[in-house]
């Protein structure tokens, strides 16, 4: 069993007492430390850092196998990377999953804000219901109630959650340990991190496209995956090839 290092031990940490707290506080703590659309009244900067450390109130394998594999993945690579390169890849990585979600939110959005207006509904009432939960149920009949769905829960929904960051940890322990044997839960199947990851990033890539259910029955923010995957094999692979460079 590999022993904690500093860094992973104080994300452990802080990411319980979060927990522990935000539970003990109730819904107060989630709508200031979660992280809601920016064009959303409730959205904070601080958000953009602050959603790492919040997970599910009362899925508790939400934070169990987030902080599993963090000690899994992250252990390893600070002993290699050391605690500043790994903090700051960290929190890269949990970034990265901010930015990815937003160019496609962001772009839905507007077409269905634009779409509405052209339909005759007005651009201040429409941003006044969806900062209060609500919708017109005109918007289901011009638009269809799938759209109508999707548009609520991009302006209204809040994301949380280390697993961006997480994922980021996963893609690069596959980029610099390749043959270490992984196994899903549902699949103890022991597989290569050269194999075990693409196949993992092709789930998630495939149900944020098709909008599969999670088998878990909470949302699932699969493009936050890929995008803090997809900024985490960035860092790692920029690191690996100049890793001996002479500066």
């Amino acid at each position: 069993m590999q022993q904690l290092t500093p860094v992973v031990k104080h994300l452990i940490i802080i990411n319980i007492l979060f927990f522990v707290g935000s539970s003990l506080v109730g819904n107060q703590a989630y709508d200031m430390l979660s992280l809601w659309f920016p064009e959303n009244e409730n959205f904070r900067v601080w958000q953009i850092f602050t959603h790492m450390f919040m997970h599910h109130p009362t899925f508790i394998f939400h934070i169990f196998f987030n902080m599993l594999a963090l000690w899994m993945f992250g252990t390893p690579l600070e002993q290699m990377w050391g605690k500043n390169k790994f903090l700051f890849f960290y929190f890269s990585a949990g970034i990265g999953a901010v930015i990815l979600p937003y160019i496609i939110d962001y772009y839905q959005f507007n077409n269905t804000i634009n779409d509405l207006i052209s339909n005759g509904f007005n651009k201040d009432e429409i941003f006044e219901l969806i900062n209060q939960r609500m919708y017109d149920k005109r918007w289901i009949t011009a638009l269809g109630e799938e759209r109508i769905k999707n548009f609520n829960q991009i302006a209204g929904g809040t994301s949380l959650g280390a697993s961006g960051a997480i994922m980021g940890l996963l893609a690069a322990f596959g980029l610099n340990f390749p043959n270490a044997k992984l196994a899903l839960i549902f699949l103890p199947i022991p597989i290569a991190a050269k194999y075990f990851i693409p196949i993992l990033l092709g789930y998630e890539i495939l149900s944020g496209a098709f909008n599969w259910p999670s088998m878990f029955g909470i949302n699932v923010g699969h493009f936050a995956h890929v995008g803090g995957a997809l900024i985490g094999f960035i860092i790692a692979w920029y690191w690996k090839k100049n890793q001996f460079r002479i500066n």
